[in-house]
């Protein structure tokens, strides 16, 4: 690494040497074109830094600028003022009483249209260099580099065993278990065998939506009565109406005096008013 850097240094500074060595020969010949337009002693000393300058400004520029459109602008300045430096150098080598400073004021060249092409390029390079200039600086001054998303490396962890490095199989998924569309429409029992007079139906409530299954209810929540029969129900149910009126034998009642569910109830109600709706007959017979 330290002799990379080594090497890197000793290549920017031949580089700075060899175009420090070039400026001073151009510098010679731009400031020879300089006193010929016109420029005094101190203009024509400062006119090669105006064209050889822009020039190093923009190829900083075009190694600092990320953008293309930028960079394209930058090569486009640096292109034009190498050429027009370039122009300039082989006027001052065609035309030997540069070097003296014989020459007429403001004649560069014997044909007078390539006079005034080469003096309106020597006296416009200043002005493009103002303004090339402060347009290199101001896109420098509002880049923003481009930071480099961070590299982000993932390790795979995952090891490979074949199945005799296994030290027990896996176990096979249980299946679940099928639970059925729907459950079966309950049973339902007569207590007592209707009246033949007065005909008594049960119908059972059938319900849409299939019910769930329950646990198993605990011994602590179960009833300590024993279940009654049907007989034993409606003999509960006929002592305690015995003295009720038509009117006050509901299946509300009966179900509080006799403590049974109000399906159960509602039977026992029918069956006992279809009971006293037949015993005038049977006592009359």
């Amino acid at each position: 690494m330290n002799l990379h850097r080594k090497g890197r240094a000793a290549l920017v500074l031949a580089l700075v040497a060899v175009v420090g060595m070039a400026f001073r020969v151009s510098w010679n010949a731009l400031r020879d074109v300089a006193r010929a337009i016109g420029a005094d002693s101190t203009a024509a000393l400062l006119y090669p830094f105006v064209v050889d300058g822009l020039m190093a400004l923009a190829l900083v520029a075009t190694l600092v600028l990320t953008d293309r459109a930028d960079k394209r602008f930058a090569l486009r300045v640096l292109a034009a003022y190498t050429l027009a430096s370039l122009v300039l150098n082989y006027v001052h080598g065609l035309v030997p009483e540069l070097h003296g400073g014989s020459v007429d004021w403001g004649r560069l060249a014997d044909w007078d249209p390539a006079n005034w092409a080469l003096v309106l390029l020597a006296t416009s390079l200043p002005v493009g260099s103002i303004y090339f200039g402060s347009d290199l600086v101001a896109k420098v001054l509002h880049h923003r580099p481009i930071e480099p998303a961070p590299i982000t490396v993932t390790v795979d962890t995952a090891t490979k065993r074949s199945t005799s490095d296994l030290g027990e199989s896996t176990p096979a998924p249980v299946p679940a278990a099928d639970l059925p569309a729907a459950l079966p429409a309950p049973v339902v029992i007569d207590l007592v065998k209707p009246v033949e007079s007065m005909p008594v139906r049960a119908v059972a409530a059938e319900s849409a939506r299939p019910r769930r299954a329950t646990g198993r209810v605990p011994a602590a929540a179960r009833s300590s009565r024993p279940a009654r029969t049907a007989e034993q129900l409606l003999d509960e149910a006929r002592s305690a109406t015995a003295d009720w009126s038509d009117q006050d034998l509901t299946a509300e009642g009966i179900r509080k005096a006799v403590h049974t569910s109000p399906a159960k109830a509602r039977v026992l109600r029918d069956t006992l008013r279809g009971e006293r709706s037949t015993a005038p007959v049977d006592a009359v017979a």
